[in-house]
């Protein structure tokens, strides 16, 4: 799982843009996701994603990405579908609306989801955070929060990873099928990856004020942020993404 927040490098025309540009890009595909309720559209947009994946050469990534939303989305549609009891009842207490919305609740959360991550596959954090501060004006501590955020995840999970193996060689089976069972053995471990966290947040902390963490400025970054054809033709994508949600009914 932790390879799914590592950066892919590339030489793609989605490595080449610009960051802010890649993080507008992703957001304007979340938006055009909420805005349309018709399914086709929502299914166009997750092929946009998916070519998003092959374009930027990560495209097993995309693929394992959504192979694991698929998952986690089964039991949201099987909820969704019991829960609506509006529409041409078709079987039990399954209607035709339910069954509508709860393929659009699917939809969305898949297409919403899975750019988040493509986008961390193709750009580095500290371009990320770099970007932010640069071209944003975003004030330093607030754009390393968001890229220590980040980077933790992953180091979190292998954490997680190797406290569970530890428990898992003193007798622990985790590999039960009762989630309330398996659910009720992880909550403990919380505990001891909470003692870490603080340790390691303590340690980056006192690394950041000695590099000079409080003397940094929209200006101290060495590498510079552009923008391109590329850029521009993202914007536009994005622009007729919003109004093709808008528009079509």
């Amino acid at each position: 799982m932790t390879e799914l927040f590592q950066y892919v490098p590339g030489s793609s025309p989605l490595h080449r843009m610009n960051p802010i540009t890649k993080i507008g890009l992703t957001l304007c595909v979340c938006v055009a996701a909420f805005l349309t309720d018709n399914l086709f559209y929502l299914l166009g947009l997750l092929l946009f994603d998916l070519m998003i994946g092959v374009v930027g050469g990560c495209a097993k990534k995309a693929f394992s990405v959504l192979k694991g939303l698929v998952k986690v989305s089964v039991f949201l549609f099987i909820l969704q579908a019991l829960f609506v009891r509006r529409g041409t009842k078709l079987f039990w207490i399954i209607t035709d609306e339910g069954l509508l919305t709860a393929a659009g609740v699917v939809l969305r959360l898949i297409v919403v989801c899975l750019p988040l991550t493509l986008v961390l596959s193709v750009t580095q954090v500290s371009d990320i955070s770099g970007a932010m501060v640069q071209i944003l004006r975003i004030p330093y501590a607030y754009a390393f929060t968001f890229a220590a955020a980040i980077r933790f995840i992953p180091q979190f999970m292998e954490e997680m990873s190797g406290i569970m193996e530890a428990q898992t060689a003193r007798g622990v089976e985790f590999d039960t099928k009762n989630v309330f069972k398996k659910l009720g053995m992880i909550l403990p471990l919380c505990a001891p990856l909470l003692v870490t966290s603080v340790r390691k947040s303590g340690a980056t902390a006192t690394a950041a004020e000695i590099r000079g963490f409080e003397l940094r400025k929209a200006d101290s970054g060495y590498k510079k942020y552009g923008f391109g054809a590329v850029d521009l033709a993202a914007l536009l994508i994005a622009a007729a993404l919003i109004a093709g949600a808008v528009l079509i009914p």
